[in-house]
This record gives structure tokens, C-alpha cells and sequence, in this order.
């Protein structure tokens, strides 16, 4: 039998998990504290695997079904959707990092001007940075050897 937001909002938490199951492996974990979490059932590969889909309320029950869906579509491609999400992770990692470490500079009011890259910081006194200035708009017209 499907599960219905009314089932979920008055399923009350045991001193065990609980598993509510909604079909298709899809079903809701209650842990003693009451906490509600969706998760996916599957197998790939011959061996059994889970997939979490969030939070309820956060994640709907209609939600939590669309999520299947769209792992059920990945497991009849042929597609784990573990690794999926494992590499569209990676590559949000790989972004922030890329952001990270870009350089930044900022000029105080005072005339002090901090540059950063990445974890490292430096920053310059309005004296350093006035010679800084002075060096590069000295530097601005040579041209690089060839």
C-alpha cells in the first residue's frame, strides 16, 4: 500500500527505526529522535544499495517520488545513481574550490591593500602599497623578453 502524507504525519517514532515503505523501494526511515528521512532501495550491479533523498518535510512525498523516478530512469539506462550523485558532488567541490582559489584584493579606506589567494593572505601597509603602485606603473610599458 502507497504511503499518504497523512500516514507520514502520524507515524509516531519507536524506540527502533521504523521503515514505511511507499513502493518501488522507495520508503521513509523514522529514527527514535522522529527525525524522517527518505531513502531508495535498489540494486545495481548485483548488490544492494541506498540512495537518500532528504528530509521530510523538506522533501515531499511528491518530491520523494520524483526522485525515484528519475533514479529508477537512471537505473534502466544502465546508470548507478549513487555515482551520479557522487560525481555531480566532485564536480561542485572541484567549483567551489576553482572559486576559492581565485585571486581577491581589497583596498582599505586607509589605503591598505590586501590580496589573497586561495588560503593564503597578504596584506600591505598604505606605505607598501603606495610603492606597489609606484613599481607597477613603473613596469606598465616593458615588454616581456621574447
Amino acid at each position: 500500500m502507497a504511503l499518504t502524507d497523512t500516514a507520514i504525519k502520524n507515524a509516531k517514532p519507536a524506540e527502533k527505526l521504523r521503515k514505511l515503505f511507499d513502493g518501488g523501494g522507495l520508503y521513509l526511515l523514522v529514527v527514535p529522535s522522529g527525525a524522517r528521512y527518505w531513502r531508495l532501495k535498489y540494486r545495481f550491479g548485483g548488490k544492494e544499495k541506498t540512495l537518500s533523498f532528504g528530509v521530510y518535510p523538506e522533501v515531499t512525498l511528491g518530491a520523494a517520488r520524483n526522485l525515484q523516478g528519475e533514479a529508477r530512469a537512471l537505473l534502466a539506462a544502465g546508470i548507478d545513481p549513487s555515482r551520479v550523485r557522487k560525481e555531480e558532488r566532485a564536480a561542485q567541490r572541484d567549483e567551489a574550490d576553482r572559486l576559492e582559489a581565485a585571486m581577491r584584493f581589497s583596498v582599505d579606506s586607509d589605503g591598505a591593500l590586501s590580496i589573497r589567494l586561495g588560503a593564503r593572505r597578504m596584506d600591505l601597509n598604505p606605505a607598501e602599497t603606495v610603492q606597489l603602485r609606484a613599481f607597477l606603473d613603473a613596469t606598465r610599458n616593458v615588454l616581456p623578453k621574447e
